[in-house]
């Protein structure tokens, strides 16, 4: 089956949705897909559909009985029926659609769509579709490639976990992702990538924000991109204006959003940590355990280790446009839902947006950058792992920051460092980030049972690097400078 020719990337997704619904064998299988909203699930499965001629149906947020009625209608439609079907159960319509003949001689292709929605007004349907799967279950029809969909990431997580009715039944479990910032610059058709990651910085790799929610509105240029911002995000018009609320709003585990909102809120101000948080909130760190656990679950926050300390983490929001929202707009809301305000309050967040949405979101964009897209001799050999960390400096009475750690292995198997690197975006780095880099890697080859010998230095920058660091970097090898165009053309 082709991949539809309006189908950008996805080549994965599609090779696993097609080797799924062409499966010979003739028992019914069942396969779960999901991800963030608006990653084009429904795009994708309503493609496969149309390829193997299967059966579609997209729940809506409805009674148990109005469900039925909108099931029973989609099935007869599809199976050529004049008459509705009409189930006073959903024990009748998993067995009706279990014996729903398959076009040809093939498999036939179902896809329940917005499942969550369907679970919730009727509770029992996973156990229902369980016994429909297995030995017992009446088909009469051809064998049935059943495929769940959902965007509540936590439900859709808990369907296959634990004692779950539905647990070890799933021959597919996949995730669709969100765009990575190379894949995301070509589906915007930006070429220019400092624009390029001012646009990923706001919206991410979302593909409906670039169609649906923008109308195919891309900025020109860079000089664009601010009039950019006015048009499609600050804009109370656009459905980018609201569409962070929306985001905490849809999600069915998050029953106390000003909570949620406000632990957002304390990481796009730079709180990072459990305590700064609850700090910022006015509250326990152990009154927060279950609002950051829940917003980790929705895949909404990313708990991230420190790379030299096992018990210590980060929090960082997941998604940017949530990250916009809290940093810039949240905190002048007032005015911008008055018309004519958004210049004015665009102006007066620039530092805001530099220091805590374009500069978080570039140092992410170059850890993404080295554990995916360096080459292993820029890196030294095999990468592991890819964090963040601090070093203490007993000596100075200081404590450093790190961007990017890397690890790896050696001809040894041993794990090694193999290199560290810091990420400015505004600031145009010179010797002194390279000898701050210097001082960090002698403190770190000091440490007992840390293989740091022929740790490499990383400096990346959306500003450029001075000759003086140029000079020094062409001299040794052991020295990396990476800039936009290399983090989104190289390696």
């Amino acid at each position: 089956m082709e991949k539809p020719l309006d189908m950008f990337d996805r080549d994965f997704e599609w090779s696993e949705l097609v080797r799924f619904a062409s499966y010979a064998g003739p028992e019914a299988t069942l396969g779960v897909v999901s991800g963030r909203r608006r990653q084009g699930k429904t795009f994708l499965l309503d493609g496969l559909c149309r390829a193997t001629g299967g059966f579609f149906f997209s729940a809506t947020q409805a009674t148990e009985a109005e469900s039925l009625r909108q099931f029973g209608a989609a099935m007869a439609r599809f199976a050529g029926q004049p008459v509705p079907y009409r189930f006073t159960h959903w024990d009748e319509a998993v067995d009706t659609l279990m014996a729903l003949p398959a076009p040809g001689k093939g498999p036939l292709t179902v896809v329940l769509d917005e499942f969550p929605f369907l679970a919730k007004a009727s509770p029992e349907l996973p156990s229902l579709l369980q016994r429909a799967l297995g030995p017992q279950g009446r088909r009469t029809g051809g064998p049935v490639r059943l495929l769940l969909c959902g965007s509540a990431l936590a439900f859709m997580g808990g369907l296959l976990s634990g004692n779950a009715p539905l647990r070890g039944r799933a021959s597919l479990e996949l995730v669709v992702p969100t765009l990575d910032y190379r894949l995301a610059a070509r589906f915007w058709g930006i070429t220019d990538p400092r624009l390029a990651l001012l646009v990923n910085a706001v919206v991410g790799g979302t593909p409906a924000y670039a169609r649906e929610f923008t109308l195919g509105d891309a900025p020109a240029g860079s000089a664009d991109f601010g009039p950019w911002v006015l048009r499609n995000v600050l804009n109370p018009g656009r459905p980018l204006f609201r569409e962070a609320r929306f985001l905490l709003a849809e999600e069915p585990d998050l029953r106390d959003t000003a909570l949620y909102h406000g632990v957002l809120s304390a990481i796009a101000s730079g709180n990072h940590t459990r305590g700064g948080i609850a700090g910022y909130l006015g509250r326990k760190a152990t009154d927060l355990a279950h609002a950051l656990t829940v917003l980790e679950n929705t895949g909404m926050v990313v708990r991230d280790p420190d790379a030299f300390h096992g018990k210590r983490s980060a929090y960082r929001i997941a998604e940017p446009i949530l990250t916009f929202y809290h940093a810039v707009m949240r905190p002048e809301w007032s005015d911008l839902e008055r018309p004519g305000q958004a210049e004015q309050v665009w102006q007066r967040s620039q530092a805001t947006f530099r220091s805590k949405v374009v500069g978080p979101h570039f140092e992410q964009v170059c850890r993404t950058w080295t554990r995916w897209f360096a080459a292993p001799g820029t890196l030294g050999g095999r990468r592991t792992r890819v964090e963040s960390g601090t070093v203490p400096d007993s000596a100075n009475r200081t404590r450093h920051e790190l961007d990017v750690v890397v690890f790896g292995r050696d001809e040894h198997d041993r794990e090694v460092l193999s290199a560290v690197g810091e990420a400015k975006w505004n600031e145009p780095m010179g010797l002194g980030h390279l000898q701050r880099l210097q001082r960090i890697r002698d403190l770190l080859r000091a440490r007992d049972g840390l293989h740091a010998e022929n740790t490499r230095l990383l400096c990346f920058s959306g500003a450029g690097f001075t000759d003086e660091l140029r000079h020094e970097a062409d001299r040794r090898s052991m020295v990396e400078l990476v800039d936009l165009e290399r983090l989104y053309h190289g390696d």
